[in-house]
């Protein structure tokens, strides 16, 4: 019996083709990572960057997380850090110490110059630590129905500016009259009475060398009374001019509400404003941050 013989099997000299397709997929793989690595969004980077931060420095859930083992905690104190002090506040506190302590030295060298009228009821000086008022009569002052000052007014009030003179405090000039109404061509009704009053006195202050942007004159007519305008004693007590003089710096607050106008020069001596006949006054804002002076 003859064996058949086995058909030679024909020999494949292409294998290499397919280690050779292998290499080259695998080395277009490996540039196409290096290429994805060299241009790199910044935008998601930064986004990515962003979030695995705040994904580790997030605070835990647990106020008291669990520990193994002996566990120590250890409280911290809180500190309470005071402001840092403010050199304007201090510089106005020492300013308002300074003012008040300028109105005692006021009102005593006031009362010594005028312990004469104030012996016979015409001149009275009080002071309460904010205020120092120098109340003055008209009988010294000015006749009836009159705002020139008389001739024995000029040297008491120059003798006043003299002693106000050295000091930075603010000064009100306010002008008061009776209930009696006045109805003359000069004053048609006591609105204009009173603020020429005062206006005459800030003149002759004006003239003794006190700075003008210290003083305002101020007119209230007849609706500040401090006694019965029914008897002639109390008309006579309400007819009166008075000194107020402040112990704040007012003008920062007007410097604060208005800059412009300080910038301009002006706002700081009062101006007069009369209302019409009839009115009530306004109240008077000459003095914003001192404390008020008179009870509602």
């Amino acid at each position: 019996m003859v064996r058949r013989r086995k058909p030679e099997e024909h020999a494949n000299l292409e294998r290499w083709l397919v280690s050779y397709a292998d290499f080259i997929t695998l080395l277009f793989a490996f540039f196409v990572v290096l290429y994805a690595m060299s241009s790199i969004n910044e935008g998601k980077y930064k986004i990515l960057t962003e979030s695995l931060l705040s994904a580790f420095e997030t605070e835990p859930r647990s106020m008291n997380p669990i520990e193994v083992g002996a566990v120590k905690i250890i409280r911290e104190q809180s500190v309470v850090r005071e402001p840092p002090p403010n050199p304007l506040a201090h510089n106005d506190r020492v300013a308002d110490g300074e003012y008040k302590e300028n109105l005692k030295q006021m009102a005593s060298q006031i009362k010594a110059a005028m312990a004469g009228l104030m012996d016979k009821g015409l001149i009275s000086v009080s002071e309460d630590g904010n205020w120092l008022e120098v109340e003055m009569k008209t009988d010294i002052l000015f006749g009836s129905g009159s705002a020139q000052l008389s001739p024995r007014a000029i040297p008491v009030l120059r003798e006043i500016a003299a002693i106000l003179r050295p000091f930075p405090n603010p000064v009100n000039v306010e002008g008061f009259t009776d209930s009696i109404p006045i109805n003359t061509p000069e004053f048609p009704s006591n609105w204009e009475l009173s603020a020429a009053r005062a206006s005459s006195v800030v003149r002759i202050l004006q003239q003794g060398g006190v700075d003008p942007k210290r003083l305002a004159a101020i007119g209230y007519g007849e609706y500040r009374p401090i006694a019965d305008n029914s008897t002639p004693e109390g008309r006579n007590k309400n007819r009166r001019v008075v000194l107020a003089i402040s112990a704040h710096d007012t003008s920062k607050e007007r410097r604060a509400l208005n800059p412009q106008a300080f910038a301009r020069g002006e706002g700081v001596a009062g101006k007069l404003v009369s209302p019409p006949s009839g009115t009530k006054p306004a109240t008077s804002t000459a003095n914003t941050a001192s404390p008020p002076r008179f009870n509602p």
